[in-house]
């Protein structure tokens, strides 16, 4: 659906900036808390260290909004 334009005023207004403020004063506090967790621990840097497993491109298609619609997520657990 649609949000009503004067919800997302409100929330461009109010929500946006307090969001913010909060990302901002936990990314000054980073450095600090990754001094101490495990700061060699880096696998946007060094892709060996990641574990996940990998997903290959052929894997992977494109999806339309379109296609989207009619989705039945009765059967999904919450």
């Amino acid at each position: 659906g649609s949000l009503p334009k004067w919800v997302v005023n409100r929330v461009s207004q109010f929500v946006a900036p307090k969001v913010m403020k909060k990302i901002y004063k936990a990314g000054l506090k980073y450095p600090e808390w990754k001094r101490k967790h495990d700061p060699g621990y880096k696998p946007w840097v060094y892709p060996e260290q990641n574990t996940l497993p990998s997903v290959s491109l052929a894997e992977l298609s494109v999806q339309h909004a379109d296609s989207l619609e009619n989705i039945d997520e009765t059967g999904l657990p919450e």
